[in-house]
């Protein structure tokens, strides 16, 4: 109970930072689990830096940007939890914010790797197709409990804990070899 307290006290005074460090470590879990329990690295091949790349732009990108879209989607549809307000919020989400917000994540994760403008676009047509279809499979579900049953100031942590699996499936996905 001291914790939540605490966590809810900080979320108070400092909202877009808590949600920011709590997505970036989140993202950083979900490549860590990726590199260890689906590519089977061991810890001497274990790539820190990818891990440290994948929670700075959770940090940096992926947090900020959910937190300012979810006030958003507030401000446009309001907060009622009513059927019609999660379908409205989550058609949004997932047929303009996705494929927009996915294909810039992409493009980043390949920037931090330092690879070239037309490797971003290689790596653009080889994988985004794949992971947006993913998503519609994954999101539209999850985003409708969020939007129907969650307050605004946990939105982006419940999204992110389920995100764990999805990070995990994005960082294998955009980090997986061409065969």
């Amino acid at each position: 109970m001291l914790l939540l307290r605490i966590y809810q006290k900080w979320l108070n005074k400092h909202f877009l930072v808590v949600q920011s460090v709590q997505t970036g470590a989140l993202m950083a879990a979900g490549d860590a689990i990726a590199q260890l329990a689906i590519e089977k690295k061991k810890l001497p091949e274990f790539d820190l830096s990818r891990t440290a790349k994948f929670g700075f732009l959770g940090t940096c990108f992926v947090g900020p940007t959910l937190t300012v879209w979810y006030r958003l989607l507030a401000k446009q549809f309001g907060t009622s939890s009513s059927t019609s307000t999660a379908l409205k919020k989550m058609a949004c989400d997932q047929l303009i914010f996705a494929p927009t917000f996915l294909s810039i994540f992409i493009a980043n994760v390949n920037f931090l790797s330092g690879k070239s403008v037309q490797d971003i676009k290689q790596e653009l047509s080889r994988t985004y197709l794949d992971i947006l279809i993913v998503n519609w499979k994954v999101w539209p579900a999850v985003q409708l409990v969020n939007f129907y049953c969650v307050p605004l100031n946990y939105q982006v942590l419940l999204v992110q804990g389920v995100a764990l699996f999805w990070n995990t499936y994005l960082s294998w996905k955009t980090q997986k070899k061409v065969d």
